[in-house]
């Protein structure tokens, strides 16, 4: 008997477990409500702004990627074009260099030839001047042949034999 005493209060206990009490699934469902909203306000409440923190600045860094997006596309835009200016520049100064080099060889030419032109004129000048003092040294010559001829024609008479003697010494003398 004591066995069976045993277990039906065994038994029992096991009903109590598993019976409801009114009292005390009020105070079960109110102490659930309670933690539901401690949970809320003190583990819940955080995490959210925790998370809406990070989503902001989230948005704030991918706005700025973009930002830095756009600016770092400004700037190879105005790098493209500042080269582009500096090519046309430097175009430009080899345009110019070139037309510069052109002009100082077309001067250079020109005063070449001028001073080719001024030298040959000096020089047939010089020629001219030298030509006319020989015409006139063998003018003089000549003139002082033809003195001593007429004083030895006039010394004697001339015959044709003379006569071809006296031109053949005249031509001598005309060509040394």
């Amino acid at each position: 008997m004591v066995n069976f005493m045993f277990l039906a209060e065994t038994v029992s206990e096991e009903q109590d477990l598993v019976t409801l009490i009114p009292w005390t699934l009020i105070a079960q469902v109110c102490n659930l409500f309670i933690q539901m909203l401690l949970l809320k306000k003190f583990l819940f409440k955080p995490v959210r702004e925790v998370i809406a923190k990070r989503k902001a600045k989230a948005d704030a860094e991918i706005s700025e990627a973009l930002k830095a997006k756009e600016e770092a596309a400004a700037m190879k835009a105005e790098y493209e074009q500042n080269m582009l200016a500096a090519k046309e520049q430097a175009n430009e100064i080899l345009a110019t260099a070139n037309k510069t080099a052109a002009a100082k060889s077309e001067q250079m030419l020109k005063e070449a030839s001028e001073q080719a032109i001024a030298m040959k004129a000096k020089a047939e000048a010089d020629i001219l001047q030298e030509r006319r003092k020989a015409v006139n040294e063998v003018k003089d010559e000549i003139g002082s042949m033809a003195m001593e001829i007429a004083g030895k024609v006039i010394e004697r008479e001339i015959n044709e034999k003379d006569h071809a003697n006296l031109i053949n010494q005249f031509i001598e003398n005309v060509g040394s």
